[in-house]
């Protein structure tokens, strides 16, 4: 096993020694799952998934590039009893813009980046024998997430985001166009 992971691992480093960091002109592609929500329901939850796209629009002061561009996740719900089904299923769509530090030279394939997100939530509820409150609605949300990426060639690697979306916690893979 560790034999392994320091192929692995050698592999990761060897191939990776050509990318570069976010810059301005770049766009990348993030297509993942997610753990964990903050949109409620009940029993057995879908797993979220979601993709994004950003496109590194400015150089700002200091090694960084903002960048803008959408998001799109999906999550639900299904909660079954004795005589019922409750049925919960929320889409995000929403616009978002990052800054991207690069000034990491001595790792030239990692992006760090931290934005914010402007979405909305649509939220749907069905119901078979059940006549109680649907208290879940579609709505307009802000927030803000933390991400990083691994490109472990040109134009592939991997990423992750802790924030709020169709999920707190979202992982995948991510390509350069």
């Amino acid at each position: 096993m560790k034999k392994t992971i320091l192929i692995l691992s050698v592999a990761l480093m060897a191939t990776g020694a050509y990318a570069q960091s976010f810059q301005k002109g770049t766009s990348a592609v993030n297509a993942g799952v997610g753990f964990g929500t903050n949109l409620g329901g009940l029993g057995n939850a879908r797993p979220a998934v979601s993709v994004s796209y950003e496109y590194g629009n400015w150089e700002v002061g200091g090694p960084g590039v903002i960048s803008l561009g959408g998001y799109i996740g999906n999550t639900g719900y299904r909660y079954r009893s004795s005589g019922y089904t409750q049925q919960w299923n929320y889409t995000v769509v929403g616009a978002r813009s990052a800054y991207h530090y690069n000034g990491f030279e001595n790792v030239p394939n990692l992006d760090v980046y931290g934005g914010l997100m402007l979405a909305y939530n649509i939220a749907s509820y069905k119901a078979e024998g059940y006549d109680g409150p649907n208290t879940y609605g579609s709505g307009l949300g802000f927030s803000a997430y933390l991400g990083g990426r691994w490109f472990f060639s040109n134009n592939i690697g991997l990423y992750t985001e802790l924030g709020f979306g169709v999920s707190v916690l979202n992982a995948g893979i991510t390509f350069k166009l």
